[in-house]
């Protein structure tokens, strides 16, 4: 038998077995680990900060436009209020006895007046002031709501009630009133119409004592903050 030799051949370019090699990637430092999760978490806040300015930037521009950005010579017969006051954490009650808080009136432009529930002649003009220059607003009307404040618990003339039936009517003391609203130096809760924003804001008062061509005046003033706020406000809550 011819003898034959068991081998392992090598071929020509074949390299022998070697150990696997293994590389070893440096570890982070804990300072370099630190360093980022910081600078995550500014990037993080910077992103919330920009998403708040986009959805507040309408509130924000008609704002502007209407307190900075003003046609030469234009007078307001408002006088705005700086700072404004929001509404406060309070309930008041409806004339047939229901509380009702106040943040529920948030969402629309509000015009306001403020007397006994008596309503003297004073009173009952400046409630058809607010009555009229509502209506005269014409479409953009259901963007303003009325809200009269009674501060006493004197029962309302039942000859006001029909002029009353589209108007928020609510008993809040006097106190809690002028936590929110309040007159001129030298005049009285009564004697002003008030304008609230829809965020809730006491914003402008008008001059005490209303008559015709003063309310021709506050409709001007009244057109231009629908105006200015039209792109962010819409009628209703």
């Amino acid at each position: 038998m011819s003898g034959f030799k068991l081998s392992n051949p090598v071929e020509k370019n074949e390299q022998p077995d070697s150990p696997l090699a293994m590389t070893v990637h440096e570890m982070p430092r804990p300072g370099d680990v630190v360093q980022a999760d910081a600078q995550r978490t500014r990037m993080g806040r910077w992103k919330m900060i920009a998403m708040l300015l986009v959805c507040a930037s309408p509130v924000i521009a008609s704002y502007f436009t209407y307190y900075v950005v003003r046609p030469e010579g234009r007078r307001n017969y408002g006088e705005l209020i700086q700072p404004q006051k929001d509404l406060p954490l309070l309930s008041a009650t409806n004339l047939q006895g229901e509380s009702l808080p106040l943040l529920s009136l948030k969402g629309q432009w509000l015009l306001v007046s403020v007397g006994s529930g008596a309503c003297p002649e004073r009173c009952q003009q400046n409630l058809y002031f607010q009555r009229q220059l509502r209506e005269i607003l014409g479409r953009e009307k259901d963007r303003l709501d009325r809200v009269w404040l009674i501060t006493d618990d004197a029962p309302v003339p039942e000859t006001l009630l029909p002029a009353l039936n589209m108007a928020h009517v609510l008993r809040l003391d006097a106190k809690s009133v002028q936590s929110w609203i309040a007159p001129a130096k030298d005049q009285q809760l009564e004697d002003h119409l008030y304008v609230i924003d829809p965020m809730g804001n006491f914003m402008m008062r008008f001059p005490a004592h209303m008559d015709v061509p003063g309310a021709s005046k506050a409709k001007r003033d009244l057109e231009r903050l629908l105006k200015a706020s039209s792109s962010w406000d819409q009628a209703g809550r």
